[in-house]
């Protein structure tokens, strides 16, 4: 099994610490990992986005064009990297956010709002973590348990508090996949 994922939207959104965050859940589980961020020099609200790539198998090389899934949190990275998710692929995009999704029909494309749902929780912080778990969902190649065993090395440790919302989170990603339909 290889996974090869893009991840991207602006910066801000918790776009290079879900793609982070996949890999050392990967880790706990032994899988091989690369994870490849790029971003804009400004902090926030510049573009941002990673490749992780997790694999039963060493991975030959970090650089590639084409993904299985795209996890998509903006109208521009939409557009971008649409088009170069491969045929029988996956993208999960914020619906809230993203005004014009692909229209493909070689793909699954799963409308989340995880914006609106991150809101009603009580924390936009989290909306990476609901698109996260709507993911895994859709394709469980880790478990939450290692998500939230990789939250515990992502996260500074004055932040662990949080881990049960992040947690939460992940559920209610899993939660709304289950109930959309894809497009």
């Amino acid at each position: 099994m290889t996974e090869e994922i893009i991840i991207a939207g602006f910066g801000g959104q918790g776009v290079l610490s879900m793609g982070q965050t996949l890999g050392y859940a990967s880790m706990v589980e032994g899988k091989s990992v690369t994870w490849m961020p790029s971003y804009g020099p400004e902090m926030r609200g510049g573009t941002a986005n990673c490749i992780t790539i997790l694999s039963d198998e060493e991975i030959s090389s970090p650089i590639i064009s084409v993904f299985d899934t795209g996890i998509i949190l903006n109208q521009p990275s939409m557009d971008k990297f649409g088009p170069k998710v491969k045929k029988g692929g996956l993208i999960v995009y914020e619906s809230t956010t993203i005004l014009h999704a692909s229209d493909r029909k070689d793909i699954e494309i799963y409308a989340i709002p995880a914006a609106e749902a991150a809101n009603q929780m009580k924390n936009t912080k989290i909306a990476n973590m609901i698109l996260l778990g709507a993911y895994l969902e859709r394709k469980p190649i880790v478990g939450i348990d290692s998500i939230i065993a990789a939250l515990k090395k992502v996260l500074p440790e004055r932040y662990h508090h949080l881990l049960e919302l992040n947690k939460n989170a992940l559920l209610k990603g899993q939660e709304l996949i289950r109930s959309v339909s894809k497009n």
